[in-house]
């Protein structure tokens, strides 16, 4: 597809469309959309022109508009669309990653208390007045640019997914140029979430987010309970998917591989035509029980996109049982987002619905979410389901653009412009989303041409994770550490990361199919990304501490409260007032929900 230069005296759209979706359906996402529309007015109307208030919500959110906002951030369009897809595929094999609810439990009870008494805007700033100036920039620039990479691109991309599989015959056709509907919903996608969060900041997002998670689990699970019932139940599925879809332990062993350790053999033919420990299809063993932390730690204790809304809490009590809720709702996703995957591909198997069944075999895994819901879905159930879609896409992306905005504005501009007004600040926010917006448009060819939208959203966090969880984390439990050694751990990581992001790409966007066998880029390219993953993490925490140990101790003053050993007796107090029995009581709970599922994943 070929956008055309925009002129408009020159052509006149034309619109084609075929759609499964009936009147009902339209009544559903019309009143969610209304509704939507109506919180956002009423945000808006409440909303001051300064920076706190549009970049945190004036610090004054709610524990449950927090928690609800954090998980409707992460559960995006990538969540829905990818995770059904690798359910449909993998069977339950990444929900190791939707159980990383215990991350969250961390960020309540390890680092909430640091970022509140410090009251910065941005992880950037945290990482300033722990280390140096030179690492806030550091962190602030790649941030953005994991953000482009993974998390709008992606978001964007998913978006054109669903509308892909719900409309498909949607058209738009501009002076004989035809744009399809998977740019259309893309497309569209982003001026619906830009326009309130644009206009009404944070308290936009997170007030909206609030609702839009309502609407996506109540969605989600119709459409799990449709497909169970659909399908003839749970014991049903388990026959037709069999114990290797449902065991989480077994698909991170190679296929013919009796352990993990062994060498990774590729057979064609009968013949092992090559043999290496790096090369593994999917997830092996070592990389998810190293790797999967370090980005479930990094995404969920210091990334931007999720910690900004617990800096929108007034103290450190709400931005805690805020993050324990948000810990609690992130048990649903395994059940509702992964699980219809599956039964996406038992319906197929099975042949209960011969639709399903020609589109599944014709577009292949990555829409079983979306043609779940054209296919199996009733009117007006459809119309719920679609809204909790659209619900993922504008959620998530309402929280990237907003942390881009704050990174940008806070991070970058306002330090080169210390004396800028509140209002130019705001303003800056704005024109720093449209324009991430569009570069972000401009890579979804890259998503487009990945093996896997999950896999691909991974795969990129693995890359620019590490060094970020290696410097929060040995930075607020090990004094000693200095700005020098937090600086070039960053440094030097994400030059690592990013070489391996510019290897992969050629390969990704089709130009050529692999590197000469055998070469130093062939090698790269095809070892595992958790390996690689792991990789970066060991040499960043070398670097750090290395570098941090051949040259100046920090200075205590600066350091003080800000590390565990630093931490004066008044903040040890405030912080033991600010949790009572009823935290420990729902963050024990949330383990017990874990470790069930763990213990009944197993085939």
């Amino acid at each position: 597809m070929n956008l055309p230069m925009f002129f408009p005296s020159l052509f006149v759209p034309s619109f084609a469309i075929t759609t499964q979706m009936a009147p009902l359906d339209w009544l559903a996402i019309a009143i969610y959309f209304s509704l939507l529309l109506g919180v956002a007015w009423w945000v808006v109307s409440k909303s001051k022109n300064t920076a706190t208030d549009y970049f945190l919500a004036g610090r004054n959110l709610g524990w449950w508009v927090i928690g609800a906002s954090i998980f409707a951030s992460n559960i995006g369009s990538e969540h829905i669309v990818g995770l059904a897809g690798s359910g449909a595929k993998d069977g339950v094999a990444l929900a190791h990653y939707e159980l990383h609810a215990w991350c969250l439990l961390v960020l309540a009870w390890v680092f909430v208390p640091f970022y509140m008494r410090s009251q910065v805007f941005t992880m950037p700033e945290f990482l300033e007045r722990r280390f140096s100036t030179g690492s806030r920039y550091v962190l602030s620039i790649i941030s953005i640019i994991t953000f482009i990479l993974s998390k709008i691109a992606v978001g964007i991309f998913a978006g054109g997914v669903v509308f892909g599989t719900l409309l498909p015959e949607l058209q738009l056709n501009i002076g004989g140029h035809v744009i399809d509907s998977f740019w259309i919903g893309s497309i569209s996608v982003i001026v619906l979430t830009g326009l309130y969060t644009i206009l009404g900041g944070m308290r936009a997002v997170a007030y909206n987010d609030a609702v839009q998670v309502v609407v996506l689990i109540g969605g989600s699970a119709l459409l799990t309970i449709y497909g169970l019932h659909k399908l003839g139940g749970w014991h049903e599925l388990h026959q037709l998917c069999g114990p290797d879809m449902f065991n989480l332990w077994k698909p991170l062993v190679p296929a013919g591989q009796t352990s993990t350790w062994a060498p990774i053999k590729e057979v064609v033919n009968g013949e092992i035509v090559r043999q290496a420990w790096y090369f593994n299809n999917n997830f092996p063993w070592l990389g998810m029980a190293i790797c999967a932390p370090v980005i479930g730690l990094w995404y969920w204790c210091t990334d931007q996109y999720i910690v900004q809304r617990a800096l929108g809490a007034p103290n450190e009590k709400v931005a805690r049982e805020g993050s324990i809720f948000s810990a609690f709702l992130k048990l649903f996703p395994v059940y509702l987002f992964i699980i219809p995957g599956l039964i996406c591909y038992a319906l197929v198997k099975k042949n209960v619905i011969p639709e399903l069944t020609e589109a599944f075999n014709a577009r292949g895994s990555q829409g079983a979410f979306p043609m779940m819901v054209q296919y199996l879905l009733p009117p007006g159930l459809r119309g719920i389901v679609v809204a909790g879609l659209l619900s993922a896409l504008m959620g998530s992306l309402a929280g990237v653009f907003n942390a881009c905005s704050t990174l940008f504005t806070v991070d970058i501009y306002e330090k080169l412009r210390p004396k800028a007004s509140q209002g130019e600040i705001v303003h800056v926010g704005r024109v720093a989303t449209a324009i991430m917006v569009i570069i972000a448009i401009l890579w979804i060819p890259v998503v487009k041409g990945a093996h896997g939208l999950y896999e691909y959203l991974q795969s990129v966090q693995g890359y620019l994770a590490p060094p970020i969880f290696v410097v929060f984390f040995l930075g607020v439990f090990w004094p000693r550490l200095n700005a020098r050694g937090c600086f070039w751990a960053m440094v030097v990581g994400f030059i690592i990361g990013i070489f391996r992001m510019c290897i992969d790409t050629p390969i990704t966007l089709g130009m050529f199919k692999t590197y000469p066998e055998g070469s130093f880029f062939w090698i790269v390219n095809n070892i595992n990304f958790q390996y690689f993953s792991i990789l970066i993490t060991v040499v960043s925490a070398i670097v750090m501490v290395g570098v941090s140990y051949m040259t100046a101790e920090p200075n205590a003053a600066q350091i003080q409260g800000l590390t565990f050993a630093t931490a004066t007796a008044e903040d040890k107090a405030r912080t033991r007032a600010s949790w009572n029995w009823k935290d420990v009581l729902a963050s024990g709970v949330i383990m017990i929900f874990i470790t069930f599922a763990y213990l009944y994943f197993r085939g």
